[in-house]
């Protein structure tokens, strides 16, 4: 079985498109933005065109690290709960046997199931209180 990849996961308040071309701009790297508009999860947000492009999903890759991060929606952001990390697992059983591992004594806040871009997708605070987003593209994602 591979390794997972192991990768930070960043939420805003509204800000995230902004947070994510400041990084770019100091880090370097290809950034990829996936408005809220147009997909499924927009229903959850007001109709209004500000709320719409809030950023859904944001990836900054270059050859020495991976950054994602979104705008939280509806949710509100707080110290605690920014920053989550994000296993982008290479199986379907690889999924299910860490997000069981990982999970256990924890909160489930998304149980396990299959997503509008492809992919098998759950979160859990564990029982530390760490927030966790696990991650089976069913199909390799083109970036």
């Amino acid at each position: 079985m591979s390794t997972p990849q192991l990768t930070p996961y960043l939420a805003f308040n509204g800000t995230c498109r902004a947070a994510m071309t400041f990084y770019q701009q100091c880090l370097g790297g290809e950034l990829m933005i996936q408005p809220f508009e147009g997909t499924p999860a927009a229903e959850q947000l007001p109709a209004d065109a500000d709320a719409q492009q809030q950023v859904l999903h944001a990836i900054l890759q270059n050859d020495g690290f991976t950054l994602m991060a979104s705008d939280a929606g509806m949710q509100e952001v707080t110290k605690g709960n920014m920053v989550s990390l994000s296993l982008n697992c290479t199986s379907p059983e690889q999924i299910q046997h860490l997000f069981g591992q990982l999970s256990a004594g924890g909160t489930i806040t998304m149980p396990l199931q299959d997503t509008f871009w492809g992919a098998t997708f759950g979160m859990f605070i564990d029982q530390f209180g760490i927030d966790w987003m696990l991650n089976y593209d069913k199909e390799p994602q083109q970036h």
